[in-house]
């Protein structure tokens, strides 16, 4: 059964940094990709970062890039979302996903998911 486990939120002041990580389990993840998801109160679900497994590519949505850093360690199963520079808007549940299948549209097609951990950034 796979299994997808989120730490590290808290609370940090606007401009500080905090790393979430995402312990996985349950298969082999090759062929998979790694991404992170964000709710904000009374918004919907949106995408953040996705990472490749295997090769380690990475993509970004538009609102983070340059601020936040997805990572994997295939050793230790897990995975990470360094988030820098944080501001007010960056305020959500943070998720983990896992998703079967590199190509296509990353931002859709994720069947595994974490409980969330909540991140809040005050100004």
């Amino acid at each position: 059964q796979v299994q997808l486990v989120e730490s590290g939120g808290g609370l940090v002041q606007a401009g500080g940094s905090l790393i979430l990580s995402c312990a996985v389990s349950g298969r082999t993840f090759s062929g998979y990709a790694m991404g992170w998801f964000r709710q904000a109160p009374g918004k919907e679900r949106e995408f953040v970062a996705v990472i490749r497994w295997r090769s380690g590519i990475s993509n970004y949505a538009d609102s983070v890039k340059g601020r936040f850093t997805v990572s994997r360690d295939y050793l230790k199963n897990m995975v990470y979302l360094q988030m820098n520079s944080l501001i007010p808007e960056d305020t959500a549940v943070y998720y983990c996903a896992a998703r079967q299948g590199v190509t296509g549209d990353y931002t859709k097609g994720y069947g595994y998911w974490g409980q969330g951990t909540q991140v809040t950034v005050s100004s």
